[in-house]
């Protein structure tokens, strides 16, 4: 498979903050963009960011347990994907195993000396950023497109 360029956006989906992540033309790097409330407003927020930086692909962690089953709060990011799908179109979303990502953000925090109440405004971020870079990582590695396709389900 050829490397696919283009800027993928990668979403933590919350019960009350959605983080957003972003990644260079190259695929190669994530970096946090913002923390979205969670909400109504929220779609189009997502849906904004993805025209502004000219996202080709959207990965959107979903929330596993240790065990690969799919629990509720899978149920809700399958339903939320469906609704952001339709506010993105053509643009493809992509779920990807979120599993310990957001131990690793917290753990990645941590260590660069931030906790507490500062952390809590941008844990969300840094958990989109550890799914998104998890996906890219895995894509170079694997030769293809990371996680399961919204559009084959």
């Amino acid at each position: 498979m050829t490397t696919r360029r283009g800027r993928r956006l990668g979403v933590d989906v919350g019960d009350v903050r959605i983080g957003v992540a972003i990644s260079d033309p190259d695929g190669i790097l994530a970096t946090p963009v913002e923390t979205v409330a969670a909400g109504p407003a929220a779609i189009g927020r997502l849906a904004q960011i993805v025209r502004e930086n000219e996202v080709f692909e959207c990965i959107v962690g979903l929330p596993t347990g240790l065990s690969g089953r799919e629990g509720p709060a899978a149920i809700k990011v399958r339903a939320f994907c469906t609704d952001l799908q339709t506010a993105i179109d053509p643009v493809p979303i992509r779920l990807f195993d979120e599993r310990m990502s957001t131990i690793t953000a917290d753990s990645n925090l941590r260590a660069s000396g931030r906790s507490g109440r500062g952390k809590r405004s941008i844990i969300d971020q840094a958990a989109a950023t550890v799914i998104l870079q998890t996906a890219l990582d895995s894509e170079r590695t694997r030769g293809s497109a990371p996680g399961e396709s919204m559009r084959e389900t």
